[in-house]
């Protein structure tokens, strides 16, 4: 028999449900790929905000550096070089795997 949740444990149990549930709801009016994307950068462009007004502004640094990885690995892509997109994947998954939002 299992102990009963925290009402802490509950709370990351539902909110990462609903995540996942988002994700899904979005894959399933939009697509696979386009649906998952538009749902995350939802997602982030909330706790861009709720960050911002608990006062931690370099949230927005830190967003940018961000988009500015990601265009990076698709140019150096796109331009025949594999390399660090291959890398940004690679460690983007682990940590998503190691680390899920809660």
């Amino acid at each position: 028999m299992t102990r009963p949740q925290t009402s802490i444990e509950r709370r990351e149990a539902n909110r990462r449900n609903f995540y996942v549930d988002g994700e899904a709801q979005a894959i399933a009016k939009r697509g696979d790929d386009k649906g998952a994307a538009e749902n995350w950068l939802r997602i982030t462009r909330k706790w861009l905000v709720q960050e911002s007004r608990a006062g931690r502004a370099d949230v927005w640094s830190g967003w940018a550096m961000v988009c500015r990885l990601f265009l990076t690995a698709m140019q150096r892509r796109a331009a025949g070089d594999p390399r660090v997109w291959d890398d940004l994947q690679t460690y983007a998954h682990s940590v998503t795997a190691q680390f899920p939002p809660k």
